[in-house]
C-alpha cells in the first residue's frame, strides 16, 4: 500500500498539478478504476478519486477516456458530481463529490426495504433521463455502478460504454464486451447476436433488462446470470409484475424505465412512499405555497426512525433550516428540525444547527420563540454554557416582559431547563430581577409558576440571598387570593426547608404560615398542617439540644439585701409561681397585723429593702427578714414615694409589664418602655434619685428634716399590676425644671394623699440626676418589606 501510494505521488509530480491528496483504498468490484478517499488540500473537504493506469489497462484506455468525458457533461443530480480532473499520458484522475459503493451496503444487508426503494427511485429517474432526453444508452448498470453519496442518496456512475444511439461509431458497439463481468449482466439478445444487436432492437432495452437485474441484485445479494432474470425472491408483491416486465427475454416486450417509473408512482403504488415524496419536495419547499408546505411538513413528520439518516443531515435539514429562518415555515418546520437534529453528532449540531437557533432567538416572531422554547430541553445540553449564558439568555429574557401571556409562562418555564448553564451572577442578578416581575403577573398561573420556579432552582441560588429571596417570595404567595397559588407556596416552603436556618423557620415562616391554616379553602388549610408539621419537627430537633439556660448561675453578695430569686427548676410546677417567690417565701415567719393609715390602707413600704431610713437616726440599720422588724419599720418611718425594681429585679418577672390595667396609662404606652432606662442613673447619689444594683457599705447620713405627713398609697387592687404609675408620678415631681419629661402615656400624674385628705408638704428638690443613656427597646423595622422582595435581592 505504501508502495503504491508513493507511485501515484511521484506520477502526480511528475504531471500536471492535482490539488488533491490521495487517502486509503477503497475495494469495489472489478472495475477499470482504483477507487481512494481523497481530501481537497485547499480547505481538507472529503472527496473520492477515480484513477486509471494507463500503462497497466491500456487496452480499456477507450473507456476511461469515454466515462471521464461522459462525466464532465453528463449533468443530473442522480449523477456523481464531478469536481476535478486531469489526463495525462500515464494516468487518469477523476476527483468526485465522496462516494461509498453501494456493494457495501448490500453485503452488509444494511439497507430498510423503504430506503431501497427510494434508491431505486431515484437510478429510474435519471436512467429515464439518460435514455429519453439524452438519447442515450447506459450499457453497464448494474450495482457496481451505483455509489451512495454523503448525504446518502444513490449515484449513477460506470459511464465507461455510455453512448449516444445517434452515433454510428458508438463506443458501445465495439467495447461493451471489454466491461468487466459484462457477461452476467449481457441482456439474452446480445448474448445471442452481439452489440450490434442493440441497432435492432429499441435502445432502452439493454438499460431495461439491466434496471432489472439490479432491483434482483439490491433485494438479494449478487446476480449470478440469466438463469436468474425474473425471480422474485425478496422483491415486495407491489414490484413483481413491472420487474418481471422488465426483464422480459423479447426486448420488444419490455416496459421501459421510465414506464416502470410511472406505474410505481401510481396512488399505492410501489413507489407512492413518504420518503420518496419527501425527496421530490425537499429541493423547491421554498417557492412552495403554504398549503403545500403544511401537506410536505405533514408527511415529513410521519417519517419513521429507519430512513437514511445521512440524507435528513446534509439534504433535508439543509432545507429545512432555510424554509424556517427565511421561507416561512415556521415552528412545524423546527420541531421537525430538532427531530432530525436528535440523531446529530454534537459536532455536526454545532456546525449546522446551532448558528440557526442562536439567529431565531434574536427573531420578535412569536411563534418562532415559543416554538424555541418548547424545544429547548432537546437542544440545551448540545449547547455550550458560554453561548447559553451570554447569547441565548440576553434574547430570552424578553420573553419576561412581553404582552403575550403565552410567551411570559413558556419563557418562565424554561428557566428550570437552562439554570445549569447560566452563572451565579446572572442567575443571583438579572434572572431573579425578572422572576420578581412574574411574581406580580397579573395572570395567577404565572404567579404560580414563578413559586414553583423558585423551589426547583432554589439550591442555584447564592446562599447569601437565598433564604431573603424565598421567606420573602414564598410569604406574599401565601397572600396570594388565588388558590393554587398559595398551595405552590406551602409545597415549595415544605421542600425547601433545609435551606432556612432554625431561628428563620421559627420567627419568619411559622408565622406566615400560621393564617393558612384557618383558610377558606381546605386544601390550603391541609397543606398548611403538613407544611407546619416539617417546620415544627425541625425545630423541636433544634431546641432539644439547645442547653436549659444561657443566665449565670446566682452568686450571694455578704451584707447585700434580699433580692427576687432566680426562678429554680423545682418552681417550674406553676408558669407564675416563681415571679411572685420572693415575695412569698418568708410568709409563714411573718406575724402581727398589718398597720393601716387613717383611712384604712397598707402603709407603704420603704423605698428600698437594703436599708430602713430614720429621721431621729444618723445610721443606717440594715433590715432583717422578720415581718416585725418590717412592722416597726414601717411605722416609724416617713412614707417615701414608691421605689422602682432594682434592674434585678425588673428583669425577673416580665409577665407583670405585659399589661397595666390602670387608667393612668393610656394605649400608646408600649411604645415609652423603651424610655424607662431613662429613670435608673447609675451615677447618682443616695438620695434617692439614682439606684445601685449593689447597697451600700457604708453608713449613710441622713439630715434631719421636717416630718412630712404620711402619703396614703393607692388601695390593694386584686387584679392590677404594681402602682408604677404614682411611683412615676413621685419621680416626676423631683426632678428639676427643664428635666427630661416623663414617656409617653405615663404623663398623667397621681397624688398621694394623707390620712387627713390633704397633700402631703413637698420633698427638699435632689440634685439633678445625670440622665442614662437612652435604649430604645421598639422593635425595629425589616430592611426589606415582603411585598418588594424583588428590591432585597
Amino acid at each position: 500500500m505504501d508502495f503504491l501510494k508513493s507511485a501515484v505521488a511521484s506520477a502526480i509530480a511528475q504531471g500536471p498539478p492535482f490539488p488533491y491528496s490521495f487517502g486509503d483504498r477503497v475495494d469495489v468490484d472489478a472495475s477499470i478504476w482504483t477507487l481512494y478517499n481523497g481530501t481537497r488540500r485547499a480547505n481538507g473537504s472529503n472527496c473520492s478519486i477515480f484513477s486509471f493506469d494507463v500503462t497497466a489497462n491500456r487496452s480499456r484506455l477507450p473507456l476511461a477516456k469515454n466515462a471521464l468525458k461522459k462525466l464532465r457533461t453528463m449533468r443530473h443530480p442522480g449523477v456523481i458530481k464531478v469536481l476535478d480532473t486531469v489526463e495525462t499520458d500515464s494516468y487518469i484522475y477523476i476527483a468526485t463529490e465522496r462516494v461509498v459503493p453501494l456493494r457495501w451496503h448490500v453485503k452488509r444487508k444494511s439497507l430498510s426495504p423503504e430506503t431501497i426503494k427510494w434508491g431505486l427511485y431515484s437510478i429510474a429517474r435519471t436512467v429515464k433521463f439518460i435514455n429519453d432526453e439524452g438519447t442515450s444508452v447506459h450499457g453497464s448498470l448494474r450495482v457496481a455502478s451505483i455509489y451512495t453519496s454523503e448525504s446518502g442518496e444513490w449515484k449513477l456512475g460506470g459511464f465507461e460504454v455510455l453512448s449516444n444511439v445517434k452515433d454510428d461509431e458508438a463506443i458501445i458497439y465495439t467495447y461493451g464486451s471489454l466491461v468487466p463481468d459484462s457477461g452476467r449482466y449481457t441482456p439474452p439478445e446480445l448474448a445471442r447476436s452481439g452489440w450490434d444487436a442493440i441497432k435492432r432492437s429499441p435502445h432502452s432495452a439493454i438499460d431495461a433488462y439491466n434496471f432489472g437485474t439490479t432491483i434482483f441484485e439490491v433485494f438479494n445479494g449478487d446476480f449470478l446470470g440469466a438463469d436468474q432474470a425474473g425471480q422474485t425472491k425478496g422483491i415486495p408483491p407491489t414490484m413483481h409484475s413491472g420487474y418481471k416486465r422488465l426483464v422480459n427475454a423479447n426486448p420488444k416486450a419490455r416496459i421501459t424505465v421510465g414506464a416502470f417509473l410511472e406505474q410505481g408512482r401510481r396512488p399505492g403504488g410501489f413507489f407512492d412512499s413518504s420518503l420518496i415524496k419527501l425527496t421530490e419536495g425537499v429541493d423547491n419547499l421554498g417557492v412552495k405555497s403554504e398549503d403545500e408546505r403544511e401537506r410536505f411538513l405533514d408527511d415529513l413528520d410521519q417519517l419513521s426512525d429507519d430512513f437514511p439518516e445521512d440524507f435528513f443531515k446534509m439534504k433535508v435539514l439543509p432545507e429545512l433550516l432555510k424554509s424556517v429562518e427565511f421561507g416561512g415555515g415556521g415552528p412545524k418546520a423546527f420541531s421537525v428540525v430538532m427531530k432530525i437534529a436528535t440523531k446529530l453528532a454534537n459536532e455536526d449540531f454545532e456546525a449546522r444547527v446551532q448558528p440557526v437557533v442562536l439567529r431565531l432567538f434574536s427573531s420578535p416572531d412569536r411563534a418562532i420563540r415559543v416554538c424555541l422554547l418548547d424545544n429547548l430541553p432537546l437542544m440545551i445540553d448540545r449547547l455550550p454554557q458560554k453561548v447559553v449564558n451570554d447569547k441565548i439568555f440576553p434574547n430570552m429574557v424578553s420573553g419576561f416582559t412581553d404582552v403575550a401571556p403565552v410567551v411570559r409562562e413558556q419563557t418562565l418555564k424554561s428557566v428550570l431547563v437552562i439554570i445549569h448553564k447560566l452563572s451565579d451572577r446572572t442567575i443571583n442578578g438579572e434572572l431573579l430581577k425578572y422572576l420578581a416581575k412574574t411574581a406580580n403577573d397579573e395572570q395567577p398561573g404565572i404567579r404560580t409558576n414563578t413559586t414553583i420556579c423558585l423551589g426547583k432552582i432554589a439550591k442555584n441560588l447564592g446562599v447569601g440571598t437565598r433564604a431573603k429571596v424565598l421567606i420573602a417570595a414564598f410569604s406574599r404567595s401565601l397572600r396570594d387570593p388565588f388558590i393554587h397559588a398559595r398551595n405552590a407556596a406551602l409545597m415549595a416552603l415544605a421542600a425547601t426547608g433545609d435551606h432556612f436556618t432554625e431561628e428563620e423557620c421559627a420567627t419568619k415562616i411559622l408565622p406566615a404560615i400560621c393564617p393558612s391554616l384557618i383558610d377558606k379553602e381546605k386544601l390550603i388549610r391541609d397543606q398548611a398542617n403538613k407544611t407546619m408539621d416539617v417546620y415544627l419537627q425541625r425545630i423541636r430537633k433544634a431546641a432539644a439540644s439547645m442547653p436549659d439556660t444561657v443566665l449565670p448561675p446566682p452568686q450571694t453578695t455578704e451584707g447585700a439585701g434580699p433580692r427576687m430569686s432566680t426562678p429554680q427548676p423545682s418552681e417550674a410546677s406553676s408558669w407564675t409561681g416563681w415571679a411572685i417567690s420572693s415575695f412569698t417565701n418568708k410568709i409563714s415567719s411573718a406575724s402581727g397585723e398589718m398597720q393601716t393609715s387613717g383611712n384604712g390602707a397598707p402603709t407603704p413600704r420603704p423605698a428600698s429593702p437594703s436599708a430602713s431610713l430614720d429621721p431621729g437616726r444618723t445610721t443606717a440599720t440594715p433590715t432583717t427578714s422578720s415581718a416585725s422588724a418590717l412592722h416597726r419599720q414601717a411605722i416609724t418611718s416617713p412614707a417615701l414615694s414608691p421605689a422602682p425594681l432594682s434592674r434585678a429585679s425588673s428583669t425577673t418577672a416580665p409577665e407583670a409589664y405585659f399589661k397595666d390595667p390602670s387608667p393612668a396609662i393610656d394605649d400608646d404606652g408600649g411604645d415609652a418602655w423603651g424610655d424607662m432606662d431613662d429613670m435608673y442613673d447609675e451615677d447618682a447619689d443616695d438620695d434617692g434619685s439614682g439606684f445601685s444594683d449593689a447597697p451600700s457599705t457604708e453608713p449613710a447620713t441622713v439630715r434631719p428634716t421636717k416630718k412630712e405627713p404620711i402619703v396614703s398609697p393607692k388601695p390593694f387592687d386584686d387584679g392590677s399590676e404594681p402602682d408604677f404609675a404614682g411611683w412615676l408620678a413621685a419621680q416626676a415631681q423631683k426632678k428639676t425644671p427643664g428635666s427630661k419629661p416623663l414617656p409617653k402615656g405615663l404623663t398623667k400624674s397621681t397624688t398621694a394623699t394623707n390620712a387627713a385628705g390633704k397633700k402631703p408638704m413637698a420633698a427638699k428638690p435632689a440634685p439633678k440626676p445625670v440622665v442614662a443613656k437612652k435604649i430604645d427597646m421598639k422593635p425595629k423595622a425589616t430592611e426589606a418589606d415582603d411585598d418588594g422582595w424583588g428590591d432585597g435581592w
